[in-house]
């Protein structure tokens, strides 16, 4: 395993890691290297890098080869390193509100599956675990064509832990709250369902993860994400470090206040962003102002087809939505804020607003230093970022706590 599953979490661990980390993406963006053009690309010194690579082919992450008799040129050999696809596995599900999505990926961070499934709201835990099952199982046989027979893309026996994310804040499993939610009892049904440990986060946090990693912000060390979905939240970067806030809090963006006389929000409060923002605050909004689309695909037909009811409540949305980020960068500082949920599929129609406002709010002198980008991952976001948190190989979460498991339910 990588030093991410080390038992130490020293100041010499998390160097270790970060090299290891260094290799790995560089033979994850390159291909095969040699230990001398790795040396290069990496700064490393000679001593450390053989002692990192050392490491990394002893477990199994990289393979050694060397090129074949008939390629090779005069003299020694060179052998070349790359990632090791066949090492092991990892899989994150997300229980979003209507919808469960599965993801896996490999060892070498490629995506090999991903699936979804919406469902009632209303849908028991069992039931959402059984779905989650399910399409895990139409992961594990793809056929590779309509010739040949099925292949195995994710062997489910072969886990060591599964990454899962849940709406809603996550604290301790026999919390009031995880009560409330119903969530107590889901580290202990997934473990027994699956025979592997399980971590469990705010799914919103996960996106932000898998965006900060894989996605719209794998550039950038401070991030700013927002979801606008069936609810609205999301996640901060800070300093490349995952912020999860006390008791999990972090990322509640959704519940800024943005209509003190506005309705009423199933928080408590009056006025949140997510009473105008969330899918179907927008729709109602939409219909209010004639709209006919009676669900968010005609809407967002409408909105595409320019529809003047579509595009004036996007314009209203987008400027809520502007007005509470840039509160928040006033507060964090992000580089990048990155905008998901199935709202973003608006595009321009609702990220130019966004933008507008957005710079109209900032003071002028951060105006000009904000990013803002459209989600790149879609449904299966917050899935990845459960493999990343499986993984614990990034950076982005060496000094995050440890998550929900089913060791402390």
């Amino acid at each position: 395993m990588l030093s991410g599953m080390h038992e130490h979490d020293g100041p010499l661990t998390r160097l270790r890691r970060s090299h290891e980390h260094s290799v790995l993406d560089l033979l994850r963006k390159h291909g095969p290297l040699s230990r001398a053009e790795l040396g290069t690309r990496s700064g490393l010194s000679r001593t450390t890098l053989y002692d990192i690579v050392a490491g990394l082919v002893g477990s199994g992450a990289v393979v050694a080869s060397t090129p074949h008799v008939e390629v090779r040129k005069r003299g020694r050999p060179v052998e070349k390193l790359s990632l090791n696809p066949a090492a092991g596995e990892a899989v994150g599900i997300d229980f979003a509100r209507r919808a469960v999505h599965v993801a896996a990926v490999n060892f070498a961070h490629e995506v090999i599956g991903s699936a979804s499934e919406p469902h009632n709201a209303d849908l028991s835990w069992p039931e959402r675990v059984d779905i989650a099952e399910r399409l895990l199982g139409s992961l594990a046989t793809v056929p590779s064509d309509d010739a040949a027979p099925a292949e195995s893309a994710v062997h489910l026996d072969a886990l060591s832990a599964i990454g899962v994310g849940v709406v809603g804040p996550i604290t301790d499993p026999g919390s009031e709250r995880a009560h409330a939610q119903g969530i107590d009892g889901l580290p202990d049904l997934l473990r027994k369902r699956f025979g592997v440990s399980v971590l469990i986060d705010n799914n919103t946090r996960l996106a932000a993860l898998a965006e900060a990693v894989w996605g719209a912000a794998a550039d950038s060390s401070d991030v700013l994400y927002l979801r606008l979905s069936h609810g609205v939240g999301g996640g901060l970067v800070v300093g490349g470090a995952l912020h999860r806030g006390r008791y999990g809090l972090s990322g509640e963006f959704g519940h800024v206040v943005v209509d003190p006389v506005g309705r009423q929000c199933e928080c408590g409060g009056t006025g949140c962003l997510e009473t105008r923002a969330a899918l179907d605050a927008v729709l109602n909004r939409y219909r209010e102002a004639g709209g006919r689309a009676g669900d968010l695909a005609g809407f967002l037909a409408a909105a595409a087809a320019g529809e003047p009811p579509a595009l004036q409540v996007l314009e209203r949305v987008g400027h809520d939505v502007g007005s509470v980020l840039a509160a928040v960068c006033h507060a964090v500082g992000p580089g990048v804020i990155v905008v998901g949920g199935e709202l973003a599929e608006a595009g321009p129609a609702l990220l130019d607003p966004v933008e507008r406002s957005l710079r109209q709010h900032l003071m002028p002198m951060a105006r000009h230093h904000v990013d803002v980008r459209r989600a790149t991952l879609g449904e299966a976001g917050s899935a990845l970022g459960g493999i990343a948190l499986v993984l614990h190989e990034s950076p982005l979460l060496s000094h995050y706590p440890r998550p929900v498991s089913e060791e402390n339910a």
